[in-house]
């Protein structure tokens, strides 16, 4: 899934450098709140989880969107945040794997 505002370029773009098979898009609403120290995919992406598990890897998560994400989500979920210099890199591959193997036990 990609929760991007790249929205389905994405899949245009991003797909065939990471060799992707063509992926969903979360559709944000025009009304999403941009006001207040979350991120503004923050309560979108949540109601997309619908209680599920999840992953957002994002470069600008910060403590109020995982406090927010853990008062509001009944399910697991790693918020995972890159460095925007480097971006995803090995160790943080690593690091979502342990998470995502932790969660299947």
């Amino acid at each position: 899934m990609w929760a991007t505002t790249w929205m389905a370029d994405a899949n245009d773009v991003i797909c065939p450098l990471l060799g992707l098979p063509e992926l969903p898009v979360v559709d944000w609403p025009d009304s999403e709140d941009d006001q207040g120290p979350l991120h503004r995919k923050t309560r979108g992406l949540v109601e997309w989880a619908a209680g599920r598990s999840f992953v957002w890897i994002d470069d600008e998560i910060t403590d109020a969107d995982r406090a927010w994400v853990s008062a509001h989500h009944d399910a697991q979920a790693h918020l995972h945040r890159v460095d925007p210099r480097r971006g995803l890199t090995g160790s943080d591959f690593v690091v979502i794997a342990d998470w995502l193997a932790r969660l299947r036990r």
